[in-house]
């Protein structure tokens, strides 16, 4: 695969293929198995925000480096309403759209490093990454 993996976001086909897509990049990338499912998980919930809350948006990984270091950098994006209270919802059990309020809080604890920029009626940035 190439450096870089970027999708569109429209349908539940689309979530689906980036789930698979994350495993295979992430296993190419020199992860191992268990870290390769911890990342296709936070993808699944990454780009199942995307279609609940906003419709449409854009997934993309990268091969990073930092030092010594390689790992993923995943990114979402929207257009959609955005989050009015970005600290609200990295709080476990919040929800704006009646789920269990567990999925960004859930994506922070198994990623390495995390990143929401949202504000009302400007879509939201997600990223996060995963080193090896």
């Amino acid at each position: 695969m190439s450096a870089e993996l970027k999708r569109t976001i429209r349908n539940e086909a689309d979530v689906r293929r980036s789930v698979l897509e994350s495993t295979l990049y992430s296993r190419e990338a020199g992860f191992a198995e268990t870290p390769s499912h911890l990342i296709a998980t936070a993808v699944s919930e990454l780009v199942r925000n995307i279609l609940k809350y906003a419709g449409s948006g854009e997934i993309r990984l990268r091969r990073v480096k930092k030092l010594n270091r390689r790992g993923i950098e995943i990114e979402v994006v929207d257009d959609g309403p955005g989050i009015a209270d970005c600290e609200a919802a990295m709080s476990d059990h919040f929800s704006s759209g009646g789920t269990l309020g567990l999925g960004l809080p859930g994506v922070k604890r198994l990623m390495d490093e995390f990143s929401l920029e949202s504000a009302p009626g400007e879509g939201t940035r997600v990223t996060v990454r995963k080193w090896i």
